[in-house]
């Protein structure tokens, strides 16, 4: 059963970004990025929250603010190598069963979604569950940088992923969905996640699920309504400002 008391999400968060460095200080209305990222967690109200950062600050940042935090290491593969690391530190009896990756880069993410997403491992043949939501606009749906879900949505509302590409095959027509990065494990499966070296197709498309998939292990996609902003740039900083200008 999914409970409270054995659920936890964590917030892998570091300082190195390829297109906005220091993205998780980014100031929004007085308050980091992170921040905001941790309140949104704490909104969904499913377990305890727990920000597994790269760098000393943002543990900082997170606790001023009365959040909780560890350090991990710094060179940790993906995001998801990262919350096992800092579940290995803090949960090594394995109290958690359930866990959830959420993305340091979605502050104003429908705590919805990520509900959404842990329940995705109601199905007891589920090992990791993820999110989705409609992609349309022929510049997105072959823009390289937006990572598709192949998976039977139209028909249902949680499906199997068949895989996860950049580029959607010839043959598929629409709709297409995007990959959201929030990711809910059972403990065993992120355990054997964070075991298993990079697949060759993980390394050449930067998508870590591909690891997952490429290993054996079953992934369900959650069809959601509402795609969260992601903040990857300054242009993506600027408009999550005006989506939480509200809030400040």
């Amino acid at each position: 059963m999914i409970e409270q008391q054995n659920t936890i999400i964590v917030i892998p968060a570091r300082l190195a970004s390829r297109n906005l460095p220091g993205r998780p200080l980014a100031d929004i209305w007085g308050v980091p990025l992170v921040v905001h990222v941790w309140r949104r967690a704490m909104e969904a109200k499913i377990g305890h929250v727990l920000v597994a950062a790269a760098d000393l600050p943002i543990a900082e940042a997170v606790r001023a603010h009365g959040g909780d935090a560890i350090v991990t290491e710094r060179g940790h593969a993906t995001g998801s190598d990262r919350v096992a690391a800092a579940l290995s530190m803090r949960d090594p009896q394995g109290r958690y069963s359930h866990v959830v990756n959420l993305d340091a880069g979605l502050p104003v993410v429908d705590p919805l979604s990520v509900q959404r997403c842990l329940a995705g491992l109601t199905n007891e043949t589920v090992d990791i569950s993820t999110v989705a939501a409609s992609l349309s606009g022929a510049d997105a749906v072959h823009d390289p940088a937006i990572v598709k879900a192949i998976a039977p949505l139209a028909e249902r509302e949680v499906a199997f992923a068949r895989d996860f590409l950049r580029e959607p095959p010839i043959t598929q027509a629409p709709p297409f969905w995007q990959h959201v990065g929030i990711y809910a494990y059972r403990r065993p499966a992120l355990d054997r996640f964070a075991l298993l070296p990079p697949s060759p197709r993980e390394r050449t498309l930067g998508v870590e699920m591909l690891r997952a998939l490429d290993n054996g292990l079953k992934v369900a996609v959650v069809r959601i309504d509402n795609l969260p902003l992601h903040v990857a740039s300054p242009a993506d900083l600027e408009a999550a400002r005006l989506a939480l200008k509200e809030k400040k």
